[in-house]
């Protein structure tokens, strides 16, 4: 653990200082609509024997996954190539246009060996090992950062989509925001992200999460990493979060929303298995099993050489199943493969002298002529013999004490085309939470650990094909491609929206139209109305009634509307037809069939609530532009009329009263808008309820707002959710405006009519 602890008093912030490089907005646009930033480039240098210079794709997933869109919209890679004190110009490289950075020997040590890799790698790993906090790093890191950003800028075209990825260039979104407005920015952490207890005591802990806040949309490997980052925004800044969204203060005085959201990332699942069919590499992994005496059960063990991995813990379980006679070096045998990794580093120097130091104990003591108790390889494998291992192995063993994902386990599934093999996956790995039927474990448990690894070697064959067959169907649904075009698709909800209902969602139309009752619920302002400066002139574009109408006229179709209005306004503005179900207040107020409408606030809120109307009624009523509009559960401060500076000025104000008065507040944010409520409930609670008393099979919910995206978290599979306008969102399909939301309505009756009609 180094010193320097004091380092945020005087560290840079990401915005540059005097004397510093040119930063992205001293850039001009370039001409790619699609920009992947990355720490390395996706080809790897190389100089033959002669002397010849040339560049090799490389095998990674994640260039698996973005090749082909990055051919098809003309993409730029950014990134280092690998080789440390070199310029390289941009070039293309099958199809992909290159755009390397250029990193010194000392950016190397300061910037990746330093802050990334001492820094926050260990931080972000629960840690495991102490991080070291050095200012001298940090001012690499912001400088590194400001680099990529700039060549980013410099490449992107106006209106692309950035994709940035992982720890080592969280400041980037940040930059390009600043410099480059126009851009859809998307982020993606590739580590876990920590509890707000561990991540609070990085120095530079509110620059870095200014820096995410710059993108769009921000993913990672597991929900309660996304968890994670939303608790510390909220702690380290205050901003408001609804379920996945953020809502983050521009300098116009309006709201940016910010999405974080898990996507677990995965693998070519059917390249892996096509590669396992082959039968040199069939004949490989014969070969491998006889080359090791042909044990009864073979285990396998592959990881970078890192302390996150468990590599000694798994070490350690083996030596004493061998020790109290559970196991037999004649029958058993785990090989262990520990490529090298950060060799440089202090930390990595010495645990692989303890790696190395408790094989060699384990050999020593139940290794015989014939039989090694631990075959350790400290290097790494094409993915050919990779494969061939994979197929060789009986048991996995993944004994991560904390990993982002560990696409090794996946890897491992995909091989096992024979359906057998048995994977050992520790609880703290992303993977672990799709891959149920591996035998989880808690790598911290030896014993347990033990008893899994038996369980393991032990399990039937009958056992070992469900689960594999299980594991495999997990893995071929939720490949890499899934995954990249699942993120890209919600990240470019932030560009333009065509006019037009698009061909997929007409598809989703069809396909839910057969259910035996649906449950169409909307939004209506910006929904089935456009937005306007007055509440109270709002009314749905011309034909929404109608087509209204027409769905409740069909059998076993239901209509609601799920407004933050309060009731009474609504009613007044959407005029609904007296089979509509209505829920206003986000899902407080309820009117549902025959029934009147239902609240019934306690005494005590009734006593909030006076305190709440005389707080925003004093701060609003000297400034020009703003209102106060009454909800049944509390009151909304409108500042669409009012400056930026003024609007931003009350809210801030009005947040900051009542945070100290009625701490226990419900506060939400809309487009100039901020809602105070005496009782919590959300569009999705709403909608959870409507489901519940319609007992609908299918749901389409459709929405414009940040607080509709409590409304889309709820929806499950077979319902469809639909975004009205750009932004980031949770839905599956969206359009541009109201008038488009009525042509959907209107494809839904026709579609149902034909299905009733069928039947």
């Amino acid at each position: 653990m180094a010193a320097d602890t004091t380092a945020s008093v005087s560290a840079p912030d990401t915005t540059g200082e005097a004397g510093a490089e040119p930063g992205p907005d001293s850039v001009a646009p370039g001409h790619f609509d699609l920009v992947v930033v990355s720490n390395r480039l996706p080809v790897d240098y190389e100089v033959a024997e002669d002397g010849t210079e040339s560049w090799r794709t490389s095998p990674g997933g994640l260039v698996t996954a973005l090749e082909p869109m990055m051919r098809a919209s003309d993409g730029a890679w950014v990134g280092w190539p690998g080789v440390a004190d070199r310029e390289f110009e941009p070039f293309e490289n099958d199809g992909i246009s290159i755009v390397p950075v250029r990193l010194s020997t000392e950016d190397l040590e300061l910037y990746y060996e330093g802050f990334s890799n001492d820094t926050l790698w260990p931080l972000y790993h629960d840690v495991i090992a102490s991080p070291s906090y050095h200012r001298e790093w940090w001012d690499a890191y912001v400088q590194v950062n400001r680099r990529f950003a700039t060549a980013a800028a410099a490449s992107a075209a106006p209106g692309a989509t950035v994709w940035v990825h992982d720890y080592q260039l969280q400041l980037v979104p940040r930059m390009l925001r600043d410099a480059r407005p126009d851009l859809v920015i998307g982020f993606f952490n590739h580590i876990p992200f920590p509890p707000y207890g561990i991540f609070a005591q990085l120095p530079w802990r509110k620059q870095i999460l200014d820096g995410l806040l710059g993108a769009d949309l921000i993913g990672f490997q597991r929900l309660a990493d996304a968890g994670n980052f939303s608790r510390a925004v909220r702690r380290l800044f205050g901003y408001a979060t609804r379920g996945v969204a953020v809502d983050v203060p521009s300098q116009n005085g309006q709201h940016r929303r910010v999405i974080a959201k898990h996507f677990p990332i995965s693998i070519d699942a059917e390249a892996y298995e096509e590669m396992a069919k082959r039968p040199e590499i069939q004949e490989r992994a014969r070969q491998i099993r006889e080359d090791l005496g042909n044990p009864k059960t073979i285990m396998l063990g592959v990881d970078r050489l890192d302390y996150t991995k468990g590599i000694g813990h798994r070490i350690k379980a083996f030596g004493e199943l061998l020790a109290d006679g559970t196991l037999s070096v004649e029958d058993v045998t785990l090989v262990q493969v520990a490529s090298p990794s950060r060799e440089r580093v202090a930390t990595y120097m010495q645990l692989r002298d303890e790696i190395e130091l408790a094989v060699g104990r384990v050999n020593g003591d139940y290794s015989t002529i014939s039989h090694t108790a631990i075959s350790y390889h400290h290097h790494g494998y094409p993915r050919e013999e990779m494969v061939a291992l994979y197929l060789a192995a009986d048991v996995m063993l993944v004994t991560a004490l904390r990993d982002g994902m560990n696409l090794v386990a996946k890897e491992y599934v995909a091989v096992r085309y024979d359906g057998d093999g048995v994977l050992v996956l520790s609880e703290f790995a992303g993977a672990a939470d799709e891959l149920k039927q591996a035998v989880l474990i808690n790598p911290h448990d030896i014993d347990g650990m033990k008893a899994s690894i038996m369980k393991a070697v032990t399990m039937p064959k009958r056992e070992r094909t469900r689960r594999m067959r299980a594991l495999r169907r997990k893995v071929f649904d939720n490949d890499v491609a899934t995954w990249s075009a699942s993120f890209l698709q919600t990240l470019t909800g932030g560009a333009a929206v065509p006019s037009g209902v698009p061909e997929n969602l007409v598809s989703a139309l069809k396909d839910i139209s057969s259910a035996e009752t649906i449950l169409v619920a909307l939004d209506f302002d910006g929904t089935l109305a456009p937005h306007v400066d007055e509440p109270e002139d709002a009314r749905a574009v011309d034909g929404t009634h109608d087509v209204v109408q027409r769905l409740l006229d069909l059998p076993g179709v239901r209509v609601a509307f799920v407004s933050g209005r309060a009731l009474v306004s609504l009613k007044h503005v959407a005029e609904p037809q007296s089979e509509v179900l209505l829920t206003g207040s986000h899902g407080i107020e309820v009117q549902l069939d025959a029934n009147g409408i239902e609240l019934g606030l306690v005494p005590e809120e009734v006593e909030k609530l006076d305190t709440l109307t005389r707080v925003l009624e004093r701060i609003s009523g000297p400034v020009f532009g703003t209102w106060i509009e009454q909800k049944p559960a509390g009151l909304a401060l409108h500042t669409r009329l009012a400056t930026a500076q003024d609007g931003q000025a009350v809210q801030r104000e009005a947040r900051d009263q009542l945070a100290e008065l009625l701490p226990a507040l419900t506060v939400r944010e809309g487009k100039n808008v901020l809602e105070f409520s005496v009782r919590s409930s959300t569009k999705g609670d709403a909608l959870e309820r409507l489901r519940a008393h319609t007992g609908a099979d299918r749901v389409l919910y459709a929405g414009d707002d940040v607080t509709d995206e409590d409304a889309f978290t709820v929806l499950g599979e077979g319902d469809l959710g639909l975004k009205i306008g750009p932004g980031a969102t949770q839905a599956g399909y969206r359009v541009r405006g109201p008038k488009e939301v009525t042509q959907v309505l209107a494809l839904l009756a026709d579609f149902r009519a034909a299905a009733t009609q069928q039947q």
